[in-house]
């Protein structure tokens, strides 16, 4: 057994959480029970220690219940397709994963509508999601959702024909890849429709605030590789940063999480100094953009204190891990 020291990580942004997340914690069991999502007790009990619906209102704290709900539901719904192509034979079989990632797109782009009677589980939960984040989003906005929904299952099959070949990607094609498979620009998106933020698509897509959204996903990914590298390890999945840096450098487990954190801490210096530049106007429109920015730090944030204080999904302690 070795003792894998964890990093001491801190992030210069406040923590909250949203006043709503019993009632959402309490929705999304009820949700998941009634489109049968987990098959066996195991499942079900791994399901209720995750506790999915407090990072959705830590990373959303000020989105109405209605709203964080649906959030809540989408990043469960994430969680379970995450499960399946990790850790089960289909996270294996890439042209089987790419059937169902169609049929998921399917019902995304032409809004076909899957029911239990009519539909296997997942992409029934998913028709019930989208059904409700296309009544409070706009045109521009699904199109936009609709693209970054296509980029993660698409990694999702990138992630599937590694692992078909026995492939352990390189540190360059993993530090492109990774802000696909963690779906968190589909997160990103829904900033619009779950708190409510109206802010024009070529502010976003700014340089400057494209960076930062860089340096966010970066930051929550990465610190998820961290607290996950040993389960994935036990698993043999090897899509993981700290994974990745061991294999190609040729170090040990604890020099790799050593190297992964000082790039974490490289993506937070750089958010927070990105942060100082923001291009205030005086006006209104800082409002929006200022709130925007929150929810960004939100998720750095939410991302970290849901991982070590409200899951049991990683079963970790906060400075260290034995692994095997």
């Amino acid at each position: 057994m070795t003792t894998i020291q964890m990093p001491d990580i801190r992030y210069p942004f406040p923590s909250g959480i949203n006043q709503h997340v019993n009632e959402a914690q309490e929705h999304v069991a009820s949700w998941v029970a009634f489109y049968g999502l987990l098959t066996t007790e195991k499942a079900i009990q791994r399901f209720h220690k995750s506790r999915f619906a407090w990072l959705a209102a830590r990373a959303f704290p000020n989105a109405a219940l209605h709203e964080l709900c649906i959030v809540a539901d989408f990043n469960t719904w994430l969680f379970i397709l995450d499960d399946q192509c990790d850790e089960a034979n289909t996270g294996r079989k890439a042209d089987y994963l790419k059937s169902i990632m169609a049929g998921f797109m399917d019902i995304l782009q032409h809004n076909r509508p899957i029911t239990l009677e009519n539909g296997a589980p997942l992409p029934a939960a998913l028709c019930s999601i989208w059904d409700r984040m296309r009544a409070i989003g706009s045109p521009a906005w699904r199109l936009r959702f609709i693209r970054s929904m296509d980029e993660y299952f698409t990694s999702c099959i990138w992630e599937a024909e590694n692992r078909e070949a026995g492939i352990v990607p390189t540190l360059a094609d993993y530090v492109h890849m990774r802000p696909f498979t963690g779906a968190l620009l589909a997160d990103i998106e829904a900033i619009e429709i779950i708190e409510k933020v109206y802010l024009p698509q070529a502010v976003i897509e700014q340089p400057l605030m494209q960076r930062m959204i860089q340096a966010c996903n970066n930051i929550v990914c990465w610190s998820n590789d961290l607290f996950s590298c040993t389960k994935e390890a036990r698993v043999g999945d090897v899509h993981n940063l700290v994974l990745v840096l061991q294999h190609h450098r040729q170090i040990s487990l604890q020099e790799a999480v050593n190297q992964a954190a000082r790039m974490h801490n490289e993506e937070v210096a750089i958010f927070a100094t990105l942060e100082k530049l923001l291009p205030l106007n005086g006006d209104e429109r800082d409002y929006e953009l200022l709130r925007y920015v929150s929810v960004l730090r939100s998720w750095i944030t939410g991302n970290y204190d849901w991982s070590v204080s409200d899951t049991g999904r990683y079963g970790l302690e906060v400075k260290e891990v034995v692994a095997a």
